[in-house]
């Protein structure tokens, strides 16, 4: 999908959208706010900036998002690797 909006030239360049990784910037800020707001989870982060596991915690660290994980998010994690590892 491809979403276009408009924004005034000035506010543009605060937000550092006026370079070359415009697109980039936008796609960052939109996974950001589903990940703040709770709408996306750290996969489908990971899913929208094409990154890998480490890369994306690291990226949601650097953002000040980084959220520790509960004991049943670190179960349910642990048993679907074994599932997909046949274990």
């Amino acid at each position: 999908m491809t979403i276009s909006v408009q924004v005034p030239d000035a506010l543009a360049k605060a937000l550092h959208l006026d370079g070359p990784q415009l697109n980039r910037r936008a796609l960052e800020a939109l996974a950001l706010d589903g990940y703040r707001t709770g709408e996306l989870s750290r996969g489908q982060v990971s899913e929208l900036l094409d990154l890998e596991v480490n890369e994306t915690m690291g990226f949601l660290r650097e953002h000040g998002c980084a959220q520790s994980i509960t004991i049943d998010e670190f179960e349910r994690e642990a048993k679907a690797i074994r599932e997909l590892l046949g274990r």
